[in-house]
């Protein structure tokens, strides 16, 4: 088997334990919890969600690569 060594420009990575599973008709939200009481919340695909078999209580990587920034000042 081959294994490749893969290179990512997203810098933000996050890794935090599966707290949540919403799974909907063509995509699903899933929580983790990435320690302090933050939770941080994304949007996958349906299809991704079953590929990599994601359930409550795995250990994943939230990856962010933001394309723009917004600051408010109130």
């Amino acid at each position: 088997m081959t294994t490749l060594a893969m290179q990512i420009s997203g810098r933000n990575k996050l890794k935090g334990k599966v707290v949540n599973v919403v799974p909907g008709i063509v995509t699903a939200e899933v929580e983790i919890d990435i320690g302090n009481g933050n939770i941080i919340t994304g949007v996958i695909t349906k299809g991704s969600l079953e590929e990599l078999q994601i359930k409550q209580g795995d250990e994943l990587t939230a990856l962010i690569k933001a394309t723009s920034v917004m600051f408010i000042k109130e």
